[in-house]
């Protein structure tokens, strides 16, 4: 029979074990002088008894809250007036429907959240929060509210740098390691969630390097399961040190609420985009490597004789790229990048993004059945041929069109394969020819009446010079379509 003190004790384990995500704050900060913080080694422990169960996060939301700020974007939309509007008898019958009308400018707001990472009052949040935004503010938690000026936006990575317009010294959070993380850490998520005002909810790192299917993004999230919700995007998840270890972007939900699967960018990738801020950019500049890469199945990993499937496979490689000069060939396995595992191709993107152009790294790479380490460089994209955007005009199929010049850089920034040439439509103006035709943004034009396609000038000319016949090449999605206009 257990004895009193042994029931206790009994009682403090079981207790530690069912409340596990109810302790830290204080007791990390306590713990601090035995040098257990910071390191991806340190010692994790379980509540030990009656007094650690007692520890709260309070001190830790006090030390992060005053950096987490709500976000408020303005977008303008034009929007169609009735002629009609206002008057009770047409109303009654036609409703809504616009006859005519003139045009009219109406203003949609939004509302997200961000994080202070810099003194001088840098915030960092979602793209999507102030996508398209005319106007920005950022209220802090104190209430106090400032202009905010927009300094970079990188929809592919979700990320969006404001620059608040004040003359003083801002509260921070500082940046922490993602790559320290493991599944099991605890975390705090903080936000404005449905706009209720700040809002601190608690959970564990679910999984990491997580792709979040059907969203536009580079495959590299935290998972957690502490609760986001509408509102909490551009927030600050930390870790209990008080770090910023990622930026709440998304959730996975069917009903719009939380389902206790929510996502943020690693803090590593925050670091990139804040140094391009830094060094005066309005935009991130990936590294580009000059080869385009695959996932690895089950059958590829059997074939060349890995044990699980894992790294990514090259599958095409740019002649006179990064790749070909340090040796990259077609059917390489690319394994690890400066010693850190890259456990699947959508990963790939999120490790070159993170090391930074202007370096050389190392890649562990399985080439013929037999690994070897090549050095790649890694270089901004280049943009050659020159872009020159164009309004196609003329009378032909391409009138109305907007094209550019395909570059790597180009290719990168609209999300295509960078090995890809050749003219792109950009854009179609409404009610032209191309717009009735069928152009889309995206396609790539590669022939017109048997004439191959290689610059946008070209195209103009002949568009330009008419014709009572036109047949055209285009590639749509990886795919070739023919067709032929009289």
């Amino acid at each position: 029979m257990l004895n009193h003190l042994n029931w206790r004790i009994a009682k403090a384990a079981i207790a530690g074990v069912c409340l596990g995500g109810v302790f830290a704050g204080a007791a990390l900060a306590q713990e601090a002088s035995t040098g257990l913080r910071g390191t991806s080694n340190e010692l994790k422990l379980v509540p030990q008894g009656d007094a650690q169960l007692r520890y709260s996060f309070a001190p830790l939301v006090k030390q992060t809250a005053p950096a987490v700020v709500n976000v408020y974007a303005a977008v303008k939309v034009q929007q169609r007036q009735s002629p009609f509007a206002g008057d009770p008898f047409f109303e009654q019958f036609f409703g809504g429907k616009v006859f005519g009308g003139r045009q009219r400018q109406r203003t949609s707001r939004s509302l997200g959240s961000g994080v202070i990472v810099g003194e001088e009052g840098i915030v960092i949040t979602n793209h999507h929060v102030i996508k398209n935004a005319s106007e920005v503010k950022v209220a802090l938690a104190d209430g106090r509210e400032y202009p905010a000026e927009i300094k970079l936006i990188d929809e592919q990575s979700d990320l969006a740098v404001l620059k608040l317009d004040a003359e003083r010294t801002f509260p921070i959070v500082p940046l922490g390691d993602a790559e320290s993380l493991e599944v099991g850490d605890l975390v705090l998520a903080l936000g404005n969630p449905f706009g209720v005002g700040q809002t601190v909810t608690s959970g564990i790192v679910s999984a990491l390097a997580r792709s979040q299917n059907g969203k536009d993004d580079f495959g590299f999230f935290i998972q957690t399961d502490a609760s986001i919700n509408p509102g909490n995007s551009g927030g600050a998840l930390v870790d209990m040190q008080g770090r910023l270890i990622g930026v709440n972007t998304s959730i996975f939900t069917k009903s719009g609420g939380s389902n206790g699967i929510g996502f943020a960018v690693p803090s590593n990738m925050v670091k990139v985009v804040l140094e391009s801020v830094r060094q005066g950019s309005d935009r991130l500049l990936r590294p580009w490597v000059g080869a385009s890469f695959q996932a690895v199945t089950a059958d590829i990993a059997d074939s060349i004789g890995l044990e699980r499937p894992r790294g990514a496979l090259v599958a095409g490689v740019s002649e006179g790229g990064p790749a070909e000069q340090a040796g990259l060939k077609l059917g390489d396995v690319v394994l690890m990048i400066d010693g850190k595992s890259v456990d699947h191709a959508d990963a790939l993107g999120y490790r070159f993004a993170t090391a930074g152009t202007g370096r050389t790294v190392t890649l562990s790479v399985l080439s013929r059945n037999a690994k070897k380490d090549l050095k790649i460089a890694l270089e901004p994209a280049p943009e050659k041929p020159a872009r020159d955007t164009r309004v196609i005009g003329g009378r032909s199929p391409f009138t109305g069109a907007q094209v550019a010049n395909l570059s790597p850089r180009l290719a990168q920034e609209i999300r295509m394969d960078t090995g890809k040439r050749g003219v792109v439509v950009m854009g179609v103006k409404r009610r032209s020819p191309a717009s009735r035709i069928g152009f889309r943004a995206g396609d790539i034009i590669l022939e017109i009446n048997q004439e191959k396609i290689d610059s946008t000038r070209q195209l103009d000319e002949i568009s330009k010079g008419g014709g009572r016949g036109w047949e055209f090449v285009l590639e749509r999605n990886g795919r070739r379509y023919e067709q032929y206009i009289r």
